[in-house]
C-alpha cells in the first residue's frame, strides 16, 4: 500500500496528477457557491460543464465516467432537494422548482463525482474513514457556502444533524458506486 502523501503527489491514470483534479474541483466549488451567492449561478454551470469535458477527454471509458457523474448528479439532486423539502436549507437563488434545490447545485455534484476515480481513489477501500469525513466535511462545506451566501440553515442543530448522517452513508456509497463504474482505470476494481 502506498502512504498517503506517494498516492497524493501521484498521477491518476488520466495522466493528469490527483492535485491538479483537486485544484480544479475547490476553484469550481468558489465559481459555484459564489455564483449562486450573486445570482448568477449560470457560471458556476458553466465552471463545470468545462471541468466534464476536460475530464472525459482524459479518461479511459468516457462512457462510464459520464454515466457515473450522472448518476451522482441524480442521487445529489434528491438529496439536496429532501433538505430543502425537509425545511432545513434554504437557497436564496437558482429555485427553478419551488420546494427543490436549486439548479446550480447539479454542478457542485458533477464537479464532486469527476474526483472520485481520480482524487479520491484512495478512500474507496476504508468506508469507515469515507463515513468519518463524510460526517465532517459535508456540513462544514455547507456552513462554508453558508457564510458565503449561497444557502441557509433554517433549523440549524437539525440541519447539521441531517446533514452530517446523510454525508457518513452518501460518500462511501458513492465511492463503492465509483469503484464500479471506474472509467479512469479502465475497468471495475
Amino acid at each position: 500500500m502506498k502512504p498517503l502523501r506517494a498516492q497524493a503527489a501521484a498521477q491518476s491514470s488520466t495522466g493528469t496528477p490527483a492535485w491538479a483534479y483537486f485544484v480544479v474541483c475547490q476553484a469550481g466549488w468558489f465559481v459555484c457557491v459564489l455564483g449562486a451567492a450573486h445570482g448568477v449561478g449560470w457560471l458556476g454551470m458553466l465552471f463545470a460543464v468545462a471541468a466534464f469535458v476536460w475530464h472525459l477527454t482524459h479518461v479511459a471509458d468516457a462512457r462510464r465516467e459520464a454515466r457515473l457523474v450522472a448518476v451522482v448528479v441524480c442521487v445529489g439532486m434528491v438529496w439536496e432537494s429532501l433538505l430543502v423539502l425537509a425545511g432545513l436549507l434554504a437557497y436564496p437563488s437558482g429555485i427553478v422548482v419551488a420546494g427543490l434545490a436549486p439548479y446550480w447545485l447539479s454542478a457542485l455534484w458533477a464537479l464532486f463525482a469527476i474526483q472520485f476515480n481520480t482524487v479520491y481513489v484512495w478512500l474507496r477501500e476504508k468506508r469507515w474513514l469515507a463515513a468519518l469525513l463524510g460526517a465532517i466535511a459535508g456540513p462544514a462545506s455547507f456552513r462554508a457556502g453558508a457564510a458565503l451566501g449561497a444557502v441557509r440553515f433554517e433549523r440549524p442543530l437539525a440541519a447539521w444533524l441531517v446533514l452530517a448522517l446523510g454525508w457518513a452513508v452518501l460518500l462511501p456509497a458513492l465511492l463503492t458506486l465509483a469503484r464500479r463504474w471506474d472509467g479512469v482505470h479502465g475497468e471495475a476494481r
